[in-house]
């Protein structure tokens, strides 16, 4: 057996057909039929297109619930962040850190549902901070170091209420 005798096995490569070459192979149209948007080059729609016709997706009504719009978000910091902007000046150690002070020095512009304290770095300043969370490695850290954190919620606790509305009914 020689290089030049190798060949693909019969039916393992299906010849392409040449559109646009003459009547006898798909010549005029080529395949696509006569003018409109799928004969045009880029002529492609959506997978739920169907003619300009009000589409099925839109057609049905909306169904189900999404509990995006009442999540909680934390506006977050570090607790080596903190120490970085002691460090700097920004921040006074000997005042209470809140979301307020974080949005005075301008280290956030939203206070979104309140600060939450996160535990990367390290302190060795001693810090009194108001916040609506914190983590585990953040009350150690801050409390290693000698300061103080003030947990307080955000949000209201809105849980039970529809409890206490049956109740107030009956």
């Amino acid at each position: 057996m020689k290089l030049n005798q190798l060949a693909d096995n019969k039916g393992a490569r299906k010849l392409l057909t040449r559109v646009g070459r003459g009547h006898g192979s798909k010549g005029k149209t080529s395949g696509r039929g006569h003018k409109g948007l799928g004969a045009r080059s880029g002529g492609k729609t959506f997978v739920g297109f169907e003619g300009g016709q009000n589409p099925l997706y839109r057609r049905l009504p909306m169904r189900g619930f999404n509990n995006y719009n009442f999540r909680t978000v934390y506006t977050t910091i570090n607790v080596g962040d903190l120490e970085a902007l002691v460090e700097t000046g920004r921040l006074d150690s000997k005042q209470t850190v809140t979301i307020e002070t974080l949005q005075a020095i301008g280290y956030t512009k939203k206070a979104h549902d309140g600060l939450k304290v996160l535990g990367n770095g390290e302190v060795k300043t001693k810090f009194t901070i108001d916040a609506a969370h914190a983590t585990k490695s953040a009350i150690e850290k801050i409390e290693k170091a000698g300061g103080k954190l003030n947990l307080a919620p955000a949000k209201p606790d809105m849980s039970g209420q529809k409890l206490k509305k049956k109740a107030d009914r009956k």
